[in-house]
């Protein structure tokens, strides 16, 4: 399959983006979930034994359980799917239509403006599953499954607790996304300049891009667990700062550092190289069942 047939063919059609967004979606949450509720512990302010990725895993398992890293996964499953499928679609939407009008002049500017737009949209559908996640993964938390924790928090903090760290999230994950598409487009245009379907130069542009671009931006993924599991003191953005950096100094922001670029780094490739796939799959069988439509001659004018 030639470049034009993988990347203009399919811009147009948003239920590939979707279907293939999710499915990858699900696919990077499941796996990696165990290693995000190491880095949740590690960030959060309650937690004790949570000195490294090692030390924090160990304590969870000798003392919660065996299952205890994977509690809540079911919350990411609901929450992943729908929320990716709007990503990739907003992404790979924006970025025909952004490329269109520059005429492909400035397409660094143009991943970087789609990977945010996406993230805007992803943030407003995945958070209220991120708060409900995050404090189900806390220490000692007081809910025994996602619905529970679903209803209390609606109960006792309202509709606006599932949105309380939105500001914090979107303000993490614009820059992230900015830099993470970036990092992916530039990673492909080396390794794979043609474009098409290379599992091994997507595996490894989704890496780098999600291990820059997971580095950067930790300091406000601290501030954007304090305000996912109610920390006090924690009010909004600055407040939640102002809490890291009283009671752990400048290093503070940077809690959990490597179990995130850990996380991110596989995390990225396996959501990467699983969208192209299935993106690539989708394109193939459309093009079979359809080859008389793009062979057709245009009908003569009368």
């Amino acid at each position: 399959m030639n470049f034009e047939d993988y990347e203009t063919l399919p811009t147009q059609n948003s239920l590939t983006h979707m279907t293939a967004g999710a499915i990858a979606g699900v696919m990077e949450h499941c796996v990696m979930y165990p290693l995000d509720s190491v880095k949740t512990r590690m960030q959060s302010l309650r937690s004790a034994h949570n000195g490294s990725i090692v030390e924090t895993f160990r304590y969870m398992v000798q003392r919660e359980g065996l299952l205890r890293p994977v509690r809540g996964m079911s919350v990411v499953v609901a929450g992943a799917g729908p929320a990716h499928a709007c990503f990739f679609a907003t992404y790979e939407q924006s970025k025909h239509t952004l490329s269109q009008l520059t005429r492909h002049r400035h397409d660094h500017i143009t991943h970087g403006l789609s990977g945010c737009l996406a993230s805007l949209i992803h943030d407003a559908v995945s958070n209220p599953t991120e708060v409900v996640k995050q404090r189900l993964q806390m220490l000692n938390s007081p809910y025994r499954g996602v619905w529970e924790c679903a209803r209390h928090v609606y109960r006792a903090e309202g509709l606006r607790a599932f949105y309380r760290s939105y500001g914090t999230q979107v303000t993490m994950n614009v820059p992230f996304q900015a830099v993470h598409f970036v990092t992916y487009e530039w990673c492909q245009s080396l390794l794979n300049p043609t474009r098409g379907y290379e599992p091994r130069a997507h595996l490894t542009a989704g890496a780098c891009a999600g291990a820059l671009a997971a580095a950067a931006t930790t300091p406000l993924d601290v501030c954007k667990t304090l305000l996912n599991t109610q920390e006090r003191g924690a009010e909004g953005l600055a407040g939640a700062a102002a809490l890291v950096l009283r009671t752990s100094g400048p290093r503070g922001f940077f809690k959990g550092v490597a179990a995130r670029v850990l996380y991110q780094m596989p995390a990225a490739a396996i959501c990467w190289l699983t969208y192209e796939t299935l993106k690539h799959a989708l394109i193939t069988v459309e093009l079979e069942e359809a080859p008389a439509l793009r062979l057709a001659p245009e009908p003569a004018a009368t």
